[in-house]
């Protein structure tokens, strides 16, 4: 008996390698053919200028290679000037990827993590919502997480904001169950694009000090500190010259915000719409966090995800690539559907999947604007976001209300 138990984890050990390198060799004869991964091109070169010749990030210098290496020219006219605007300390994040001198074989190997981070990041979300779905269902949303179009473009461009998703999902796991300094060093790592959870941060550290959770307060502050800290021992002035990057950043974007994607069908409406999504969402969140109770971690889990839902029309610049973050909260809500209709979640899950897989990319596909390279239309901030929120709102009742007798709403 013990030796056939060996000799089964030998095997899947194995085959677990042969996958691996088989996904590895798919993606670097992909790199070998498809010149790109711009998002990671921008971190890849300024990471390797800082590391081999003591260049800052953030210089011009090290934006003109950026850009060599991805047109053949310094950026013109609509281009995008690919420069870096991450913290000096995301370093930490590329530097291994960074040391690869071949950039297509890099690229390869960070694709390959991507993939595997969006693999991680749906079993994750099974236990964090505490859904055991069948073999086919898990086999449904496992295809699905891989090949919908917020995962492939994130993907095929290299974008960070896989590996954060799944970092917060991992944070939210280990809050779950009371890993409080693993936790805070994880949410600590997620700065690296802190417009992504600048609106999630005070939510957790509200929950996490009316929890009485010090000792991941502790963790997450101190690590935060630490980051901060090793990047200034870098570059001392470094914060400064991220700032002025920060606010270059929407001059050479297209679309950052919902009302910027609005005003091209509501021409002469901006500041309106600016401010009145800004309020109305402002107050929204502000509401919601304000019912946030100590005791009630699955409230909590709701407005998180609530909170990084808003996050993306709120008017903070973002862009449809790094909609892969509401992955959990789209878990969240066809989680409790499905169980809540037990018995039918083979049927709602693929239907549903099935729409959210098919629908964005033939919006992506029937509205692509074509300039210097294929962009995607503004229109994509719209389907996911108002799917989760409305999802959410949903679900609401079941996850954070009175239960009723037949229906379990702790997650």
């Amino acid at each position: 008996m013990k030796y056939n138990s060996i000799r089964t984890q030998v095997v899947v050990i194995a085959l677990g390698i042969l996958i691996l390198l088989g996904l590895f060799w798919v993606n670097w004869q992909f790199t070998r053919n498809n010149p790109g991964g711009n998002d990671f091109l921008v971190h890849y070169i300024g990471t390797r200028s800082f590391i081999f010749e003591g260049l800052s990030p953030y210089s011009d210098e090290v934006a003109l290679r950026i850009q060599t290496a991805a047109y053949g020219h310094p950026a013109q006219g609509v281009e995008h000037e690919l420069r870096v605007a991450y913290p000096l300390y995301s370093i930490i994040i590329f530097a291994p990827f960074s040391l690869v001198r071949d950039y297509e074989l890099a690229r390869a190997v960070w694709m390959t993590v991507l993939e595997l981070s969006l693999v991680g990041m749906c079993f994750i979300s099974f236990a964090l919502f505490n859904w055991k779905p069948s073999l086919i269902v898990q086999g449904i949303v496992l295809l699905f997480s891989l090949l919908w179009y917020h995962a492939v473009r994130g993907v095929i461009n290299g974008n960070a904001v896989i590996l954060i998703s799944l970092m917060l999902t991992v944070v939210f796991l280990l809050l779950k169950n009371g890993n409080d300094q693993p936790a805070g060093i994880l949410l600590a790592l997620t700065t690296i694009k802190p417009h992504l959870v600048v609106l999630l941060i005070p939510l957790v550290i509200f929950w996490a000090w009316r929890s009485k959770r010090g000792y991941f307060l502790a963790w997450f502050l101190g690590s935060l500190v630490a980051l901060l800290g090793f990047a200034w021992i870098l570059i001392p002035d470094w914060i400064i010259q991220n700032i002025r990057e920060i606010i270059r950043y929407p001059g050479y974007n297209p679309a950052g915000t919902l009302a910027e994607a609005l005003v091209g069908w509501m021409p002469g409406l901006e500041i309106q719409l600016k401010w009145g999504l800004a309020i109305l969402l402002g107050l929204v969140l502000l509401y919601e966090w304000s019912q946030v109770k100590e005791s009630k971690f699955n409230r909590f889990l709701w407005t998180a995800m609530l909170t990084l839902t808003i996050s993306q029309w709120i008017g903070i610049q973002t862009d449809p690539g790094n909609f892969i973050l509401l992955f959990p909260a789209l878990i969240l809500v066809l989680s409790v559907v499905c169980q809540k209709w037990e018995g039918q979640e083979l049927w709602i899950s693929g239907t549903v999947l099935g729409i959210l897989l098919i629908g964005l990319w033939v919006l992506f596909i029937a509205t692509i604007q074509h300039s210097y390279q294929p962009v995607q239309s503004p229109v994509m901030f719209i389907p996911l976001p108002a799917f989760c929120l409305l999802g959410l709102y949903w679900v609401k009742w079941w996850v954070v209300g009175v239960p009723a007798p037949e229906w379990n709403t702790e997650l």
